[in-house]
This record gives structure tokens, C-alpha cells and sequence, in this order.
């Protein structure tokens, strides 16, 4: 579930407030264990999702760095590269187990 969280701060283009919203509601899912809320708990699991959004425009929105901002598709691919990269090396250690 956590593995959805994404770095927000630094990009060019910022993030998005879908990119944010997402990214706090994956947050809460964790914290509450619930991936889809009961009707009972729906409200205040929404009002959670919507307040850490608040908390996570105003932490970005108040963030300073002179570092330049990210290229997105530079840092995806990276990251595809990290992942290919481990999970070939899982992979040859498990056939010679």
C-alpha cells in the first residue's frame, strides 16, 4: 500500500492536486487499515483524506530548496531501472536456492 506514496516536493511540473490527494489518501488507508471505509466510518475517513491534503498543499507550498526541481520522467525511469534491478537479483537467488 505505502509503495503508492510518491515523492511530491521538487518537480517540475509540481505536483498536481490529484497527484496529493492520492498520496493522502493512500496515507490514511495505511494509518486506518481500511482500504474502502464501512458507511459508518466513510465520513470521517473523507474528513481525514481531506484534511491531510490540506496539511500536504501547505507542506509543499512552504518547502524551500536551491536544489533545481526533478524531471519526472528522469526519475521514473530511474526508479524502473532500481526495480528491474532488484527484482532480477530476487529472482537469481531464489533459482539457486
Amino acid at each position: 500500500m505505502c509503495r503508492s506514496i510518491k515523492t511530491l516536493y521538487n518537480f517540475e511540473p509540481p505536483a498536481s492536486e490529484d497527484e496529493i490527494r492520492a498520496s493522502a489518501l493512500q496515507f490514511v488507508r495505511k494509518l486506518s487499515g481500511f482500504s474502502k471505509p464501512s458507511r459508518t466510518n466513510d465520513a470521517a475517513f473523507a474528513r481525514a483524506v481531506d484534511q491531510v491534503t490540506h496539511a500536504m498543499q501547505e507542506l509543499l507550498d512552504g518547502l524551500v530548496t536551491s536544489a533545481p526541481a526533478r524531471n519526472r520522467e528522469v526519475e521514473a525511469s530511474k526508479a524502473r531501472v532500481r526495480t528491474a534491478a532488484r527484482y532480477s537479483a530476487s529472482a537469481g537467488t531464489t533459482a539457486s536456492s
